[in-house]
């Protein structure tokens, strides 16, 4: 703002904000204002906390009798720069997109909020700023220089005054200027000093924190050259008494020293009388100041505030105090039918509802508008889909089958039994077991010769299923009681790879009279095929 701003206000950042003033100095800053430029303003976040703060906005101090405030106290809510869609001091930082205008926050906006209250109320202040007139320089806030030589004397001043610190150090103010080093007429010099409170920017150096000027020791003159530079009175301290006349003081201090460098005589303290309660009487009582009114009871329409105050002290004779300490009045908010349905930001969306695959997520809202102004139809709920990785999917077998027939038909010999691959492992599912399974089998013993009249027979029946398959006439296998007709040809393996199984069939041609069921009845046979992994 180039000329328009007189001091720029720098303090000490106050991070957390929820840590309680007893556990910490409240912090403080002096600043100037003069009778061109005497509003004042300041913002500070709530950190961690982006984007909430407190603040003053062009806060007055010149009176409406062209005075300067001698004290302002003023309780802060906290408001939102509507620049961040976090609901909590920590919660994660993200962008509102467009920006939201700033305003101030309520005890509806988010039930997590630390400010949140079911019931509506208003929002409890977060904080207090006081600001106190310590000093005065020159006329009161509406005097203007009334010719030329007044105006350039001002000038002069300012241009004397102004500082070419750079902006990123950070100092205390100037002490006052020491006594002159000389005790006697003879010239001297004095001293007044700063400290370097921080160094924003390491690349640009600040320079010195003291500073020097000539000056003549006491007794040069005849000329009275001990006046002292003192503040203002800072305010009057409490009544000694609470009923009838008692006493009071106020302070200040040495803005600063004679020039000779003499010692400053004018008083830094004052007593004075004060009163109390003039008319004492036994049943009197001393009650505190009327408190602020609270917030209108209503946010829109007619509603009720109230104020309070406290007994400081009771009447001396034990009656109860005779003097109101509540007051309750009227108060009047916009009219309700120009409010719209007012609802909080959109919560976080929830956790999505399964662990795996398709689910719903939500997010809610609330109401912030009172009740009576009707019913509201904005959606309080949203519901979406959500996809997260594919479930796995484990192996499907299908059940084993029976075990075949023993492959001899005396001594040692082996018998299987298989099953098929009905679903492939998907998304890291369980891997597929075996797919044939093989055991040992023994019928009876072989007599001599047999195992080879044996391997003689089957080596002669593999022969005959050759020719059947060559386009010979069709043999026959007999069995007891009937006449069988050869084996089919084994059919196509189930799988191309992984464990499959094939099938042949022998039926009966042809059944005599004297054959039995038991022995005379179609044969099938199975056997394990591509049994190689995949």
């Amino acid at each position: 703002m180039g000329d328009d701003v007189l001091t720029v206000i720098k303090m000490k950042a106050q991070w957390p904000a929820w840590q309680p003033l007893n556990i910490r100095a409240a912090p403080s800053a002096e600043f100037s204002v003069d009778r061109t430029r005497h509003l004042m303003s300041f913002l500070t976040m709530l950190g961690p906390s982006p984007d909430w703060n407190v603040g003053l906005s062009a806060e007055d101090l010149c009176t409406k009798e062209c005075g300067w405030s001698q004290k302002v106290v003023q309780d802060l809510i906290p408001w939102d720069a509507g620049t961040d869609s976090g609901v909590t001091y920590e919660s994660p930082n993200k962008l509102t997109v467009p920006p939201n205008k700033i305003r101030p926050l309520t005890s509806l906006d988010h039930p997590q909020s630390p400010f949140y209250d079911p019931e509506g109320g208003a929002i409890t202040p977060v904080a207090r700023v006081v600001i106190e007139r310590i000093a005065r320089k020159g006329e009161q806030c509406n005097i203007v220089p009334d010719n030329v030589d007044d105006i350039v004397a001002d000038i002069a001043q300012e241009e004397k005054e102004e500082d070419d610190t750079p902006e990123t150090c950070i100092y205390s103010n100037w002490s006052p200027w020491s006594a002159c080093s000389s005790a006697t007429c003879e010239k001297g010099k004095r001293m007044r000093q700063r400290m370097l409170k921080a160094q924003l920017d390491l690349s640009v150096s600040c320079p010195h924190t003291q500073d020097f000027e000539p000056c003549m020791g006491p007794g040069c003159s005849d000329e009275d050259s001990s006046t002292c530079m003192m503040s203002e009175w800072l305010s009057w301290s409490p009544c000694s008494l609470s009923c009838g006349m008692g006493t009071h003081t106020r302070e200040r201090y040495v803005k600063q020293f004679p020039d000779d460098g003499s010692l400053c005589t004018l008083p830094t303290d004052e007593t004075d009388n004060c009163v109390v309660n003039e008319e004492c009487y036994p049943s009197s009582c001393l009650v505190t100041e009327w408190g602020e009114w609270d917030f209108c009871s209503a946010t829109c329409g007619l509603g009720k505030k109230r104020r309070e105050r406290r007994v400081k002290i009771p009447p001396q004779d034990g009656s109860i105090c005779g003097a109101e300490v509540l007051e309750v009045e009227n108060c009047m908010m916009p009219e309700c039918h120009t409010i719209p349905c007012m609802l909080t930001p959109w919560s976080d969306w929830s956790d999505c509802s399964v662990t795996c695959g398709k689910g719903l997520r939500t997010r809610l809202r609330v109401l912030k508008s009172p009740v009576e102004l009707g019913e509201c139809t904005e959606d309080l709920e949203q519901v979406e889909k959500c996809m997260l990785p594919e479930c796995p999917i484990d192996c499907v077998m299908s059940e084993w089958t029976d075990w075949s027939e023993c492959n001899k038909s005396c001594g040692k010999g082996h018998t299987i039994r298989t099953r098929i691959l009905k679903l492939e492992p998907q998304f890291g599912g369980d891997s597929c077991q075996e797919t044939i399974q093989r055991k040992k089998c023994k019928i009876r013993k072989c007599s001599r010769g047999q195992a080879n009249s044996d391997e003689k027979k089957q080596r002669k029946e593999q022969r005959e299923k050759r020719r059947s398959k060559q386009g010979r006439v069709e043999t026959t296998s007999d069995h007891p009681g009937c006449k069988m007709r050869p084996w089919s040809s084994w059919t196509e393996c189930t799988k191309l790879c992984g464990g499959g199984i094939q099938e042949r069939l022998m039926t009966v041609k042809q059944r005599f009279k004297t054959a039995q069921l038991t022995s005379c009845k179609d044969r099938k046979e199975i056997r394990a095929c591509n049994v190689h992994p995949c």
